[in-house]
């Protein structure tokens, strides 16, 4: 006998609660509204098999907690997330919703273990999270099927294939959401609705709008299915925005990667490690700013920002075992001009950069586990960290372009996940969680796991106050 949540929905019923989207931030908000008592009817675009959203793709998630345990090796305590936060962020940030964020998140864990999730114990190596983030056994798509199957057991009803496309508002209350299942134009009604669809970084039209034609380089790491159509809608009605369109999660990532869905495997953890040139052979940014997990997701930026989109990590011999490789191996030479010939770049002119990085090095006390004292004198950019001569043959490189994870440009929310309508006012039963209203708490730049946590935790207060919401209504009525 097939479980309720199997079963094809009954869309001739009012649900309490709609769910549109079908990650993190939407079974978290579907789990939470259900458990509360409401009827829950979740939609997701992607076919069963690829269900799941940009969260099939993560491995970590980080969180508020006082003390240390199996998969985490320390306290991570607010005022340190919040500073780095602020690291990243340059002070681009809501402070009220990032914060209050940052609290909610405190010991989250146990929540996620008691809907399915199992961490892995903590991690050691380059990465440095084995205090501040847990990362999920089995990854993000063990995390997803464990979630959708809570959903299952708790009642929850799914739809696959099943797209958004337009909203029924009236002066910003919904009643009711027209989507596309498998050709067939149906509409689902309820109380209140979540979206929780994602951004709109598979959407390249729109990327270019705001990129113009350099976005038609850009690989979109994750799902091809997140076109930001209910983003467009709410907009389109009134909706407040907030974020710039031109910043994002965008990290760099192997420019062999496909073009969708590639994933975490395709992201290069090798910068810190050596140089990065552009088309031209000239190095444009410091390379050993940072720790990679604060500083990996400025890359794909700064990427989009060359010749052709298009750059080169080079590395010799004494570092090719210190990172986490790409699924793709790496172009290998036995000399600096036989690469620049592999790479189609100018050998004299990748040569004087080698030359003149090396000569820019100053000795001191190689740790890729610490900040060091390994850093360049006299060159620009400066590498603060790291800095090692590319002197030890055999030498390799991998291509970068711009790999977008989800972008800013988003809905505003206040504490309650609450969309937020032109003029200020709240609308009364629509609420958002996840990477469609990120832009709140990410201006600009990114940190590991961070993403995970703002779904997890406006997934949770959407739910809580999309039944909220619905018991009050049908207490008046």
């Amino acid at each position: 006998m097939k479980s309720e949540a199997c079963m094809a929905p009954d869309l001739s019923r009012v649900y309490d609660v709609l769910v549109v989207g079908g990650g993190n931030a939407a079974l978290c908000a579907a789990m939470t509204a259900r458990e509360a008592g409401a009827s829950v009817l979740l939609i997701e675009s992607a076919p069963r098999e690829f269900r799941g959203g940009n969260s099939r793709h993560t491995r970590n998630l980080r969180y508020f907690h006082d003390s240390g345990n199996r998969h985490l090796t320390g306290p991570y305590l607010e005022d340190e997330f919040w500073n780095d936060l602020l690291l990243v962020t340059k002070g681009q940030t809501n402070e009220e919703l990032a914060r209050y964020a940052i609290r909610e998140s405190k010991n989250i864990g146990l929540w996620m273990e008691q809907h399915g999730c199992r961490f892995q114990p903590a991690m050691r190596g380059t990465l440095h999270l084995a205090r501040t983030n847990a990362f999920f056994l089995g990854g993000g798509k063990a995390l997803m099927n464990a979630y959708y199957a809570c959903a299952e057991r708790l009642g929850v009803e799914i739809l696959y294939e099943a797209t958004a496309e337009d909203l029924d508002l009236r002066e910003g209350f919904f009643t009711s959401a027209a989507f596309d299942h498998r050709g067939a134009r149906r509409t689902a009604r309820a109380r209140a609705v979540v979206l929780a669809s994602g951004g709109y970084q598979a959407n390249l039209e729109w990327l270019k709008q705001s990129w113009g034609p350099p976005a038609e380089n850009f690989i979109i790491r994750g799902t091809p299915y997140d076109k930001g159509r209910m983003l467009r809608v709410m907009l389109d009605q009134g909706a407040q925005t907030v974020g710039d369109p031109r910043q994002g999660h965008a990290v760099a990532i192997d420019a062999r990667a496909p073009k969708f869905d590639g994933g975490i495997v395709t992201r290069l953890d090798c910068v810190p490690f050596g140089i990065v040139v552009n088309r031209d052979a000239r190095r444009f940014y410091d390379e050993g700013e940072e720790f990679w997990p604060k500083r990996y997701a400025i890359w794909g930026r700064l990427v989009a920002q060359q010749p052709d989109q298009v750059a080169y990590c080079l590395i010799d011999s004494k570092s090719i075992d210190l990172f986490m490789p790409s699924v793709f191996s790496p172009i290998e030479a036995g000399s600096i001009r036989d690469m620049a010939a592999r790479l189609k770049l100018d050998p004299a002119a990748l040569d004087d950069t080698v030359q003149a990085f090396n000569a820019a090095t100053r000795p001191g006390s190689f740790d890729p586990a610490a900040l060091d004292g390994c850093a360049t004198e006299g060159i620009e950019p400066a590498k603060s960290h790291w800095a090692r001569p590319l002197d030890t043959p055999p030498f390799y490189a991998y291509p970068l372009r711009p790999g977008i994870t989800f972008t800013y440009l988003s809905l505003t929310v206040n504490r309650r996940a609450q969309v937020i309508m032109q003029g200020g006012a709240p609308a009364e039963n629509i609420f958002a969680a996840g990477e469609i209203m990120s832009g709140n708490i990410l201006g600009q730049g990114y940190m590991a796991g961070f993403g995970m946590t703002i779904g997890t935790v406006f997934g949770r207060i959407a739910g809580k106050e999309s039944v909220r919401y619905v018991v009050e209504r049908l207490k008046r009525s």
